[in-house]
């Protein structure tokens, strides 16, 4: 059991339901060289070569973050929200990359309280993240994406460097909750007080200010 689940570890590309794909880097944080068919007859297929590797106009392209697992959770719930009428899951890329995982968390590591004064001098150059994080939105765009998601808060730090050029909506989560909390229409505590909401996260979020400033746009 152990050594099945290694060799399904080591497989760059796997298909979990007809249509979706996930996809790993290297340890460069490349992509590896994906081959379409099945047996001995493939071809290869080069960034530069017509047609996508999901072609249905309902495909979500995913940019995972910091944690696999929340990753993976954000995935189930796409899974279970879309299928739950009984109609086959939405159609997705998801790419899972090692390395943009531990530059996000040397990125929040440097916003430590504990290490503020520390920090300070030692504050990473997030120009790698964006480059990374841009590589991925071009691959998903031509994979066949028609819109690009990223269910990791500190991601949207990025948002706009991110979104500029995209070829295909990329969504926003702070834009998106503060939407839903304008549908909502929430009432203060206190009649005659403002409308008071609280944002629990990481101090690198909370520095970043896109939930503050979505919020204040939205609901107030």
């Amino acid at each position: 059991m152990h050594r099945n689940l290694y060799k399904t570890r080591l497989n760059p590309v796997l298909a979990l339901p007809p249509s979706s794909i996930l996809l790993h880097t290297d340890e460069s944080g490349k992509f590896p060289e994906f081959k379409k068919g099945s047996g001995s007859s493939t071809s290869s297929r080069s960034s530069d070569s017509a047609g996508c590797v999901v072609s249905q106009g309902n495909t979500v392209g995913i940019i995972g973050g910091v944690s696999v697992g929340s990753t993976l959770n954000f995935l189930r719930k796409l899974v279970n929200w879309s299928s739950k009428d009984g109609e086959s899951c939405v159609p997705f890329v998801l790419c899972s990359d090692p390395v943009l995982n531990k530059d996000l968390l040397s990125h929040e590591r440097s916003y430590f309280p504990s290490l503020s004064c520390k920090s300070e001098c030692t504050r990473l150059d997030p120009t790698p993240i964006v480059k990374n994080l841009q590589s991925k939105r071009d691959f998903l765009a031509n994979s066949g994406a028609r819109c690009i998601v990223m269910p990791c808060n500190v991601l949207h730090s990025w948002h706009d460097e991110v979104s500029k050029g995209c070829s295909v909506p990329l969504l926003h989560m702070g834009e998106s909750v503060a939407k839903e909390l304008k549908e909502a229409k929430l009432k203060p505590l206190e009649a005659g007080s403002p409308l008071r909401i609280g944002v629990l996260a990481t101090d690198a979020t909370l520095k970043a200010g896109f939930y503050q400033e979505k919020l204040q746009n939205e609901v107030n």
